[in-house]
């Protein structure tokens, strides 16, 4: 798709992404919020996402809603039960009551999952060494995977049940579908293992599942690597592949490219600084002194610019004619334009409304506004105390869990 193919949106007028209509194209990318207790929904969760739909947002994104109990990267996650709904489904309603639309971010953690926190092991295509925690995942057996296509399926339905108007899948960042996808990571023999189509099957029977527990009532966006930015993982050509596959089979309503693996090389998402004592600071001993001691070498520092990942996001426009959805240094409203003019149907932002939750509202209303952020990435670790930007003052607030009909309860 060219310019010369279509009509280049303004990034302020409604879009559509399968059976949803966006009041606009910019999306509240999924970061983890750490601000859900025991998996369910806080006062502060509501908050947060009610901040974001105020400012502006087309659509402002839940992260992470684990299918899993094993699929967590931390304890508090919300996880799809029935005692989390009420919750849900009030963060949904305040998020709708401010005109945006509430998008679900689904997935299981497999190998980055937190074996302790969980109190089950991590999963992972075949044994691997979590460096964060010390300890092996297991290698996941073909039950574990029927189960788990399956726990996606009962998300997916449950979403919709709790308001949702999209789900994200997570097909990223070495969590399980993702590092199924990772010839680094998977040394399967079997179906599942080897050939880039067998590696590529996992992620399409998930995506198959969602579609028909969906059933066209809300929208299905994948979030998918375009390569791990590590020696022997996932590259971009295989991702090329693998998003043609998923348009031919019919499953997802758009896709949002996205790049780097939890488990080697978080930084190569972010670019800008690597905060290594901040990292330090949030982590227990022993692995607080092996971040201080050899942090950098795998929080390494990559150098920031807007639209960072737009060349590599091209290359998978240029393969499929499904809407996308550009991330990576959406700051400011000539990023915006140039995704529009590239082919792109929306924009997601994550740290510029960490730091001005109302930008969108602000760039809509001045297109020379730029964004605060710096790109210190020191919101990254925050996220273990709440997600936030720390050049932001945050008062103190007392977090309740919204868990009955009745209201919040402690």
């Amino acid at each position: 798709m060219t310019t010369t193919d279509r009509t280049v949106p303004d990034v302020f007028s409604p879009g559509r992404i399968g059976p949803l209509t966006l009041r606009n194209r910019t999306i509240k990318a999924a970061t983890y919020e750490g601000l859900s207790h025991q998996g369910r929904v806080t006062r502060d969760l509501v908050d947060f996402h009610v901040r974001h739909a105020a400012g502006g947002v087309g659509m402002t994104t839940v992260a992470y809603c684990a299918v899993s109990p094993e699929g967590r990267t931390d304890r508090h996650q919300v996880l799809w039960t029935p005692e989390s709904l009420p919750g849900l489904q009030k963060l949904t309603a305040a998020v709708h009551a401010e005109g945006a639309a509430a998008s679900a971010q689904i997935g299981h953690a497999g190998p980055v999952a937190n074996p302790k926190g969980n109190g089950a092991p991590a999963l992972s295509p075949s044994r691997h060494f979590h460096k964060t925690t010390l300890s092996f995942a297991k290698e996941a057996t073909r039950d574990d995977l029927r189960r788990i296509v399956q726990d996606h399926a009962r998300a997916a339905r449950m979403a919709i049940e709790a308001g949702f108007d999209a789900v994200e899948v997570h097909l990223g960042h070495n969590y399980l579908a993702s590092s199924f996808l990772s010839p680094k990571i998977n040394h399967r023999t079997d179906s599942y293992g080897g050939s880039l189509e067998n590696r590529a099957r996992f992620a399409r029977e998930i995506m198959t599942a969602v579609r028909e527990a969906v059933d066209g009532r809300i929208a299905i966006i994948a979030k998918m690597n375009m390569d791990d930015g590590v020696p022997g993982g996932f590259w971009l050509d295989e991702a090329i592949a693998v998003t043609r596959w998923l348009e031919s089979d019919g499953t997802v309503d758009a896709l949002e490219m996205t790049a780097g693996s939890s488990l080697s090389n978080p930084m190569y998402l972010f670019k800008g600084d690597a905060p290594l004592e901040a990292f330090a600071d949030v982590m227990p001993q022993p692995i607080k002194l092996g971040v201080k001691l050899v942090g950098n070498k795998v929080l390494r520092e990559y150098p920031y610019r807007d639209g960072y990942l737009l060349e590599d996001a091209r290359q998978i426009r240029a393969a499929v004619k499904l809407p996308m959805i550009l991330l990576g240094g959406i700051t400011n409203r000539e990023i915006m334009d140039r995704a529009m003019a590239g082919g792109f149907e929306f924009v997601a932002m994550a740290r510029a409304l960490l730091r001005e939750p109302d930008l969108v509202n602000r760039i809509e209303a001045d297109a020379g506004v730029r964004s605060l952020c710096n790109h210190n990435n020191r919101c990254m670790p925050t996220n273990f105390t709440g997600t936030r930007c720390v050049l932001v003052d945050r008062s103190t607030t007392r977090s309740e869990t919204w868990g009955t009909d009745a209201g919040y309860v402690s």
